[in-house]
């Protein structure tokens, strides 16, 4: 398979439609080549070229059929053209058509034509002329941004000029609004997205078609309109009333404010304040049911304020840097209203302004092989089972709790099973079947609670405690490794609950050894439902506590 990329843009290598171009070409490619074929790729740079505009003198049907009287580069790109199996015109819309360079290319076209009047087929146009070259079997996909908030209704002379040339509904478009917003570093998250599916637009279309699912996709637009406006004016770094060249902590927080996200609203207003202690300048952002304002003023009274080099914060936004992970290194600090920093990816996260159609189509939550994330249940499933069943009837109690243990691969089929929920059905299943066979279901279970917290203490010398091998996709996935808030607090709550177990096994004995295994029920839940409330504050006062430097 050989693909020519046709890159229209002034801008060459920074084009922001190239982007979408090269992860197209790079789905069709892997597909093709994942099936045995020999691919090769052939971008041609077109404002690197020397390619003249066509005078119009028509020797190339008359005096050197075939050939233009212009020796520059175009006579190039015409064999490319003809050879090719698939050429991808990648451009952006200038004044809704072409780029003027684009255009001279596509005027130099005319030797490809043969001189003579044809029937018209295509319904465009009162006539045609016949290809002079067999080209039925090369394909085309026409790539292009533009910069509105869609590409809806902009594109009109563009397809009706190709369709001239190329035949109506020969060629296959991926039209994109809000190009501009893909030269910006701080919306990375969100772009990337639709560059995945623009590559997965690619590898279907090695196949033959792309699905209407993948084509709604990239229909779907990448912020609402009233978003993109927003950011599309502050990105200009022009006050829109003076005319005036604003500072460029100013207009990057303007961009904050426009990512504000209404719908994370919880009842009250707030105000952020970001105070930036390399530029000496602080601004503050009101957030109300109705949107956002940004004040320069500073006259609003503070909910949480962000103390900051601009540098780290913009770092942070280009995801060149985790933000809890610059927060634990006290890189920056925070007072007031913690609870705004925990929740920032919904209130000015990228996906939180989303057109409110998710781009992945089998959603954040999943794991490898369509499976969900690790739960807890899958680890407290069988332990529950035992203590409850076995304290009832060690004999009847015991085969119970070792069907659980069976069972939990079936119970749980829909959630990835770790490490910590293996070693737990296994251990339940072994107490389970001692307790079965020497009917003591009191040592059996005090065995449990002290093998429960052995498992807390040992993941204390792991790289990861065990409490955050299931909390962490909450907090970033993988990211959250790297947090030093996320896995401190982690650490603490996995050495409470071990020692809480390990002392549980401990009291048990001595409680039972004394007569008063009666309110050993009640003592042995109400203290760890007293630790899970202990969990709950800890996790919300911790960073808090720690983010105020």
């Amino acid at each position: 398979m050989k693909i020519l990329l046709i890159n229209g843009s002034p801008k060459g290598k920074k084009s922001n439609s190239l982007r979408l171009a090269a992860s197209f070409v790079e789905g069709v490619k892997s597909k093709a080549e994942g099936r045995g074929d020999l691919v090769t790729v052939d971008e041609v740079e077109v404002a690197s070229l020397k390619i003249s505009a066509c005078r119009g003198c028509f020797a190339c049907w008359k005096n050197t059929p075939g050939h233009c009287c212009i020796k520059d580069d175009m006579a190039s790109i015409i064999e490319k053209e003809i050879e090719a199996d698939l050429v991808v015109w990648s451009f952006p819309l200038y004044y809704f058509n072409v780029p003027g360079i684009l255009k001279n290319l596509i005027d130099r076209q005319l030797p490809m034509s043969l001189p003579f009047m044809s029937e018209n087929t295509n319904e465009t146009g009162s006539g045609g002329h016949d290809v002079r070259y067999d080209m039925k079997n090369i394909h085309h996909v026409l790539i292009s941004t533009c910069g509105f908030y869609s590409a809806k209704g902009n594109y009109d002379s563009v397809t009706n000029m190709f369709d001239h040339f190329l035949g109506k509904g020969n060629y296959q478009t991926i039209f994109c609004g809000q190009g501009e917003l893909f030269r910006v570093d701080e919306l990375s998250d969100r772009i990337n997205q639709y560059l995945e599916i623009v590559k997965k637009a690619g590898s279907e279309y090695a196949d033959g078609k792309i699905s209407e699912q993948v084509l709604n996709q990239l229909r779907t637009l990448l912020y609402p309109k009233e978003v993109f406006e927003k950011l599309a004016d502050a990105d200009w770094g022009i006050n829109k009333e003076t005319g005036e060249k604003e500072a460029q902590d100013l207009t990057f927080t303007r961009q904050m404010a426009a990512l504000y996200n209404k719908n994370s609203f919880k009842g009250k207003n707030r105000v952020l304040e970001m105070c930036y202690t390399d530029t000496g300048h602080t601004y503050q952002i009101l957030l109300t049911k109705d949107g956002s304002q940004l004040f320069t003023d500073g006259s609003l009274k503070v909910t949480t304020r962000v103390e900051t080099p601009f540098e780290v914060w913009a770092a942070i936004s280009r995801g060149e840097m985790e933000g809890a992970e610059a927060l634990g290194k006290k890189l920056y600090s925070v007072t007031g209203d913690f609870s705004l920093m925990m929740d920032w990816d919904k209130i000015f996260g990228s996906d939180a302004v989303g057109s409110g159609e998710a781009f992945d189509d089998e959603g954040a939550g999943s794991g490898k092989a369509g499976l969900k994330n690790p739960t807890m249940t899958s680890m407290l499933l069988p332990w529950i089972s035992f203590w409850v069943a076995v304290a009832i009837n060690p004999l009847v109690g015991s085969i119970a709790a070792m069907a659980v243990c069976a069972l939990v691969p079936f119970i749980m089929r829909k959630h990835k099973l770790i490490i910590w929920d293996q070693l737990s059905v296994a251990a339940v299943a072994l107490l389970s079947a001692a307790a079965h066979f020497t009917g003591k279901g009191e040592v059996a279970t005090n065995a449990g609670y002290l093998i429960f917290g052995l498992f807390w203490l040992a993941s204390c010398f792991t790289k990861e405690p065990l409490c955050a091998s299931y909390v962490k996709y909450n907090y970033g996935g993988s990211k959250a490794d790297k947090n030093p808030l996320f896995m401190n607090a982690n650490y603490i709550l996995a050495a409470c609950w071990g020692c809480l177990y390990i002392f549980t096994a401990i009291w048990t004995f001595f409680l039972r050894r004394a007569g008063f295994g009666n309110i050993l029920l009640v003592v042995n839940n109400l203290v760890p439902l007293a630790m899970g409330l202990f969990t709950g504050w800890f996790v919300k006062w911790y960073p808090a506590w720690k983010a105020r430097g």
